[in-house]
């Protein structure tokens, strides 16, 4: 799919929605969204847009709902204040982004060696994940649900060859959340910048590598131009969901009708999104390879074992933060031990034989 007839039918479907009750929005509840993601943003951003048409088409105009992109109202990492301030009443994002507010969020994005998209929807939709969410995001004045996934996320992008853990060192690396904190625990100086700034970054020198999302999303970012080594999953963003952070006084003012619209809508995009990833991740990986002379790699199982042993001191620095970080780490590694057993058996087992019996690796 071409970039440009992306963005053009993205724009004719929210424009078509704003335009189907116009009188009857006027007259509806505001729900003054703000993203993390740039306007016409592929991927992220376009799904972010969809997610606040959505809402107001589902409603009927009960919702009359602004979407504001990343800087339109206020910057991308102050979402999370403008929204727990109640100056707007949700923000779309990675909760991953608000871990020096309380490392807990790392678990409602993704965490190292953490959940798969299928394994992380099991664990919110039916074994208490959303309840923990609640908990931590209700000390904030939040309700999150979760609206966006991408899959397993691809190792980065290096303007070198990491061969060993050693490699690791004195890298000055764009990601976030704690697999940034298994990073540091290898030599990298890591940072967190909003995506929107990524590219100016790693082209003026400033970062030598960086983490984004997958193919799809990563092959209109540019990246290629300054590091031509992609490495595919990663250990920190295994999958997982993004987050629709509303504003917890104006969720509880909505009614149960209003709220079920906004869950709905919510968990429609949440899977149209992944949905999507895994659509184009393949054409785009591709285009990445045939049309840009990428170089794909893996990570070789030192590193992977280097990874491993910095994630361990990682979640046990997290569970010393709190009662509540070590109580959430806790249900989510005894979900992951749960769900991940059985995952493996039937769902690993069948894809890793799929794959060598014809020939996919």
């Amino acid at each position: 799919m071409e970039r440009r007839k992306f963005l053009k039918g993205a724009a004719l479907g929210a424009g078509a929605t704003a335009l189907a009750t116009p009188a009857l929005a006027q007259s509806g509840k505001t729900m003054t969204i703000v993203s993390t993601w740039p306007r016409d943003f592929p991927g992220l951003g376009t799904s972010a847009q969809r997610l606040a048409a959505r809402i107001a088409q589902l409603s009927d105009g009960a919702l009359n709902v602004e979407y504001f992109a990343a800087g339109e109202r206020v910057g991308a990492f102050d979402s999370f204040d403008e929204v727990a301030s109640g100056n707007s009443q949700a923000y779309i994002a990675a909760d991953y982004y608000w871990v020096g507010k309380h490392p807990g969020f790392a678990y409602f994005t993704a965490v190292p060696f953490g959940m798969t998209t299928t394994e992380w929807n099991a664990w919110i939709k039916f074994k208490g994940g959303q309840q923990m969410w609640d908990k931590l995001s209700g000390e904030f004045g939040l309700k999150a649900l979760p609206c966006g996934a991408t899959g397993t996320q691809a190792g980065g992008w290096f303007n070198k060859e990491v061969e060993s853990p050693d490699d690791f060192k004195g890298l000055k690396m764009r990601i976030p959340g704690l697999g940034g904190n298994v990073m540091s625990k290898l030599g990298v100086s890591t940072v967190s910048l909003p995506g929107g700034q990524i590219y100016e970054n790693l082209v003026s020198g400033a970062i030598d590598a960086t983490e984004w999302v997958g193919p799809y999303n990563d092959y209109f970012m540019k990246f290629y131009e300054a590091a031509k080594y992609y490495y595919t999953g990663g250990m920190h963003e295994p999958g997982g969901g993004l987050a629709l952070g509303m504003n917890k006084a104006w969720w509880d003012s909505l009614t149960e009708w209003e709220q079920a619209v906004i869950t709905a809508a919510s968990h429609e995009e949440h899977a149209a999104q992944y949905e999507e990833s895994m659509a184009l991740n393949g054409e785009y990986l591709n285009k990445l390879i045939d049309e840009q002379g990428v170089e794909v790699r893996a990570f070789n199982d030192d590193i992977w074992d280097a990874f491993g042993e910095a994630a361990t001191e990682v979640f046990a620095e997290t569970r010393d933060h709190s009662a509540l970080a070590a109580e959430i780490d806790d249900h989510f590694q005894t979900n992951l031990v749960e769900i991940g057993k059985a995952m493996a058996l039937f769902e690993g087992t069948f894809v890793n034989q799929r794959n060598r019996v014809r020939g996919l690796l």
